[in-house]
């Protein structure tokens, strides 16, 4: 255990230093948007494109692990949305509290989490996740979000949107560069893969700091006290239910005989005991949704994921 909490500290260390740089005003929020901009547009695709062309293609189109995963995802989209409506919360922040729900901080921070605890064979599996919370869970999300005001067109307008969003975020695209670079064995010129290279190596920590610092804005921003009933249960949701059913899904459709391997189940167990997307507080602003409730599930789920993360991973490896 001792070893793992080597590994997981830092990471978890940058998002603390990342919090307190804008708690403490060193890091002005004017510059948070500057470093998501980095980390978005120019890092993390840099290092998807290179996790994903070192990755081999029949790794990620493992179509076993998608349906695990996805079937995963959407149950626990269904169960949250439905105890969370039982309340006063309403179809709009139920929807984002699903997704902070079943959408794990994959892309920021699971990566290379994951890469340094498990070696360069975990990236495979993991980048599979994120095409589908990118393109499935989220969308799903945003589109039962718009309930509260329209009719089911205007779902499949915010549907829609959700997919526009997609298509320009770059990540999904680094991904499939990176699949195609592998499967036709191209290559880049030297120079440029050296520059990719840089960037993708500052993408886990300028990441990590990004995280701590939108989590300390929002907090900031938050004008609203929320009651722990509204947000603790959806954290528990994401880092014991999430994970747990991940894992019992996916035991079962192996013993059903589905050709899923277990080091790959393992990876996206592991990716659904991350804590929360922290850029859902992002979407959540955008749509009008309660973003002091959400910043709070995604900080709760950050800190305990210190520990529940960690014994995960001690548990499974």
């Amino acid at each position: 255990m001792l070893s793992i909490l080597f590994v997981t500290f830092p990471f978890f260390a940058l998002v603390l230093c990342g919090y307190l740089a804008a708690r403490r005003g060193l890091l002005p929020q004017l510059a948070i948007p500057g470093l998501n901009t980095f980390v978005l547009y120019f890092a993390l695709p840099c290092m998807l494109y290179r996790f994903g062309a070192g990755t081999p293609v029949a790794q990620l189109l493992d179509a076993s692990l998608v349906a695990v995963y996805l079937l995963c995802a959407l149950l626990i989209v269904a169960f949250t949305v439905m105890f969370t409506r039982k309340g006063r919360i309403a179809w709009n922040d139920a929807s984002f509290g699903a997704l902070v729900a079943a959408f794990p901080n994959t892309g920021f921070m699971g990566v290379p989490l994951l890469v340094a605890l498990l070696g360069a064979q975990a990236a495979g599996p993991a980048i599979v996740t994120i095409l589908v919370d990118l393109l499935v869970t989220s969308s799903l999300c945003i589109a039962l979000s718009r309930l509260d005001s329209a009719d089911i067109h205007g779902a499949e307008v915010a549907a829609q949107n959700a997919l526009k969003g997609v298509a320009l975020n770059p990540m999904p695209w680094a991904i499939v560069l990176g699949a195609l670079s592998s499967g036709l064995g191209l290559a880049l010129p030297g120079p440029v893969m050296q520059t990719v290279g840089l960037l993708a190596d500052a993408a886990s920590p300028v990441a990590l700091f990004t995280i701590g610092a939108v989590l300390a804005r929002s907090q900031m921003n938050s004008t609203q006290a929320t009651p722990l009933r509204d947000y603790v249960p959806v954290a528990l949701v994401k880092l014991v239910l999430h994970p747990l059913l991940v894992g019992a899904v996916g035991l079962g459709a192996i013993a059903l005989g589905v050709p899923l391997q277990r080091s790959a189940l393992i990876v996206i167990v592991l990716v659904a005991a991350l804590p929360s997307a922290s850029n859902v507080a992002l979407l959540a602003e955008r749509f009008g949704a309660d973003n002091g409730r959400i910043a709070r599930i995604i900080l709760l789920s950050t800190v305990l994921a210190f520990f529940s993360f960690s014994a995960a991973v001690a548990l499974l490896t």
